[in-house]
């Protein structure tokens, strides 16, 4: 198996404001608009909004660590181009955009925009104030897809408790921990089959996934957007990506730091390796934790949690323990949203906070950890 991870972080000024700046910033770097540039041992690309970059390690790798070095390489060349100009933050949503602050990639693939505009309104949240972690995991044959894509939906709420990181919108609490799951999964109403609830159901074959996607594909034909017809419109919390022979998983925020990014990886190839996980498989019983996962991050799952975390312990590798202690602070201290949420009620502040998780990604340090 072979990893791939892609990182989303927004592109800020001194005082943490959010710059719609990705295109400038792109162009500065290779003289055009381009959508996706090779940047040293990364690739840095556009997102939607033009308040966020994106790192993906140039190619993929077998363990977490090879990973780690080229995303820090990458980062470290942002910096050295612009040592004080932009600071980029990770978190699953900017906590204090206003989205009167933001604008739409304009430079190409403004006929994809255009159609989920029109169909969704991408003017809000859901669109313009999301970063999410993606892990890329590679499978060898349906077999191993079946097997691999049917474990990974059961650990799906508690990747969502652990990665939780978006518990501000536009300066304030709002009670829950995962903010950006709250818009993103309400964001393509219309059509409510592209997101399915965050969690997919269980697949029997290939070709039963095949037949559920064609239905999304007939919704948007029937709504004349049959250009979204695309194995990537899946927004659900994960995905099967044929032209790569790799399963998505979209349903983690953006952590504060490469490392903590990581960790979620390494987790998760881990517990792939179990013979049996201690977790529910019923859609119900799934959608119901996953609620609890949103609002509450780790409070609501603790032992389920620790639980999870000793078989991934477990079957880890060496390579994978040097990451999992960032877990283990996760499930003792809170998610980085409520970590984050019990400062801000201390402190009634957000700039400190801010400051110090663009310290935590440059620095690669997990916040809350020494």
């Amino acid at each position: 198996m072979t990893i791939g991870t892609e990182h989303e972080y927004s592109i800020n000024d001194a005082h943490f404001t959010a710059l719609p700046v990705s295109d400038q910033i792109l162009r500065a770097i290779c003289g055009s608009y381009q959508s996706e540039i090779l940047f040293g041992e990364v690739k840095l690309g556009k997102e939607l909004q033009k308040t966020v970059l994106e790192f993906i390690p140039r190619v993929p790798a077998s363990g977490p660590a090879a990973l780690e070095a080229m995303l820090m390489q990458g980062i470290r060349k942002f910096y050295h181009i612009f040592p004080s100009q932009y600071h980029l933050l990770g978190l699953g949503m900017h906590p204090a955009l206003t989205l009167d602050r933001t604008a739409v990639w304009d430079h190409d693939e403004g006929e994809y925009y255009e159609a989920y505009d029109r169909l969704f309104n991408i003017r809000q949240h859901g669109w313009l104030n999301i970063q999410a972690l993606q892990i890329n995991l590679s499978y060898a044959g349906e077999k191993d897809l079946l097997m691999q894509y049917n474990r990974i939906r059961t650990l799906l709420p508690y990747l969502i408790a652990l990665t939780a990181s978006s518990p501000l919108v536009e300066g304030h609490l709002t009670g829950n921990m995962d903010n950006r799951l709250i818009y993103y999964r309400r964001n393509q109403d219309v059509i409510p089959q592209i997101c399915n609830g965050i969690i997919p159901a269980r697949i029997r074959s290939i070709a039963e996934y095949r037949d559920a996607q064609e239905q999304i594909f007939s919704a948007l034909r029937a709504r004349d957007a049959g250009i979204l017809c695309e194995e990537w419109l899946n927004s659900s919390g994960l995905i099967i990506r044929f032209s790569r022979s790799c399963l998505e998983i979209k349903a983690p925020d953006e952590q504060e730091c490469i490392r903590s990014d990581m960790a979620v990886a390494a987790l998760v190839t881990a517990l792939l390796r179990c013979p049996t996980l201690p977790v529910e498989s019923d859609q119900e019983a799934l959608l119901a934790l996953t609620e609890v996962a949103i609002e509450k991050g780790t409070a609501g799952l603790g032992p389920e949690l620790e639980a999870l975390y000793r078989r991934a312990w477990q079957e880890a590798t060496a390579e994978e323990r040097q990451y999992l202690p960032v877990i283990e602070s996760r499930i003792a201290n809170g998610s980085l949203a409520e970590q984050i949420t019990e400062r801000f009620r201390s402190e009634n502040a957000i700039g400190p906070i801010l400051a110090d998780m663009a310290h935590c990604l440059r620095a690669n340090q997990p916040y809350g950890m020494k």
